[in-house]
């Protein structure tokens, strides 16, 4: 610990030490280098903190915001089997990069986010062979746009049409889990097992996009001009010193978040439209793509808050989804029939044509109690709920598979009825002829 606690404040050298810090306030150091009584304490802390150049103390305790820009650059790959792995160590990823730096960590995992969301973008493009489609669809150059992805007969397949839904935050288009995809494996974390299955199995497939709601710009920097030192103030004394002790309080306060240095950059939001919110992109997509296209069976897979944007989906275009629909399979829905005051015939529907899959150390498949009266829940053989759409993969196909053949049975067997009927009918015709 250092010993020069008489010396003047000015001749002793600041450390980022909090330790130290506090002991050099609670020693009530002055100019002079005397003590004063505990009485002048406030007066003291805002003397030394005075003589604090926070701003370089700050910069030492938290390295800039500036992050590679590619995968490559910050050294990982993913391995044969789609596992994030350091390209020098074959280590798995490491939040804590810097030890005591949340923040800094926390903004280093954010950019390495980013990039990994748009290798997923190039994953949907290569390995599956998808498009992009344009959000709004009339959209004029200087508006802000999404997209979402289709497969080559996503509008033409006359059969089959999976539609894929994610739940909310940071996960964009061919995303479940961001956390998944960067600690465990892109099969779970990403929608391309989904994908690559349903083409197998003849579907076509849309990919939406419900979290890119709006484009986000940096604030134009805003010039406050201050007045000369030389004017004088029209302002009462009494008014000066209340304004004096409320800076001295943010600088105070501002000292006790020194580890938190770096302001973040001022931005602003700007709606995309008409896909403003999950709800509202999902019934976008509906309108221009899902009621367009030329299946004759639709099936949907929501995780998460997709499952709320789908029954909101119901509310609005209930007879059209019920027309359309042959099964919708939730992971971990965040649907609430009751506060999204769906009505009687929905929750019918759901009965019928629903299943979730939801966290639970049950195992996979195994009938769990229903908590509201709409539709049918399953334990997805985990208690993790970013994994439960990973866990639930084969039990979800084979699940549409049962319903499309249940409902081609009861298809040919209206067709078969209609014919006899209208056999016996030509026959009674021709007898009573």
């Amino acid at each position: 610990m250092p010993t020069s606690l008489n010396c003047p404040v000015r001749h002793t050298q600041i450390h980022t030490d909090c330790g130290f810090l506090s002991l050099m306030m609670s020693s009530l150091l002055v100019p002079d280098g005397k003590v004063f009584p505990q009485s002048r304490k406030k007066y003291r802390k805002e003397h030394l903190l005075s003589r604090i150049d926070l701003d370089e103390l700050m910069k030492k305790d938290e390295p800039p915001f500036t992050f590679p820009k590619t995968l490559e650059e910050f050294e990982y790959g993913f391995n044969e089997y789609g596992q994030l792995r350091h390209i020098k160590t074959g280590e798995p990823f490491v939040f804590n990069a810097r030890e005591d730096l949340h923040r800094w960590n926390q903004k280093r995992y954010e950019a390495l986010g980013e990039i990994i969301t748009q290798y997923v973008y190039e994953l949907l493009e290569k390995k599956c062979n998808m498009t992009k489609a344009i959000l709004p669809v009339d959209a004029t150059e200087d508006e802000p746009t999404s997209f979402i992805y289709l497969s080559p007969d996503a509008l033409s397949n006359p059969s089959k049409l999976l539609v894929l839904i994610q739940g909310s935050g940071v996960v964009r288009a061919g995303q479940w889990a961001r956390r998944l995809i960067i600690n465990q494996d892109l099969d779970s974390g990403t929608q391309i097992p989904f994908i690559t299955r349903a083409m197998a199995d003849g579907y076509g497939v849309m990919v939406l996009n419900p979290n890119e709601n709006y484009l986000e710009v940096e604030k134009p920097a805003r010039s406050s001009p201050l007045p000369s030192p030389t004017e004088p103030s029209d302002e009462p004394a009494e008014k000066r010193e209340r304004k004096d002790d409320k800076e001295g309080k943010k600088k105070r306060e501002f000292y006790e978040k020194y580890r938190n240095p770096q302001k973040e950059t001022e931005t602003e939001r700007i709606p995309i439209r008409e896909n403003g919110s999950s709800e509202e992109h999902v019934l976008y997509v509906w309108d221009h793509f899902v009621s367009k296209a030329a299946a004759k069976n639709v099936f949907i897979m929501a995780h998460s808050y997709g499952g709320l944007s789908f029954v909101e989906l119901m509310n609005q275009r209930e007879m059209q989804v019920k027309n359309r629909v042959c099964a919708v399979a939730l992971t971990d829905s965040a649907h609430n029939i009751w506060l999204q005051e769906t009505s009687k015939g929905t929750q019918d529907w759901m009965q019928q044509h629903c299943c979730n899959w939801v966290s639970s150390p049950e195992p996979l498949d195994t009938p769990l109690d229903p908590m509201l009266p709409d539709c049918p829940r399953v334990s997805a053989g985990t208690e993790r709920h970013e994994l439960t759409s990973w866990m639930s993969f084969n039990s979800i196909f084979r699940f549409f598979s049962e319903v499309l053949e249940v409902k081609e049975d009861e298809e040919a067997e209206e067709t078969s009825n209609t014919v006899t009927t209208r056999s016996s009918s030509l026959k009674s015709k021709h007898q009573d002829l």
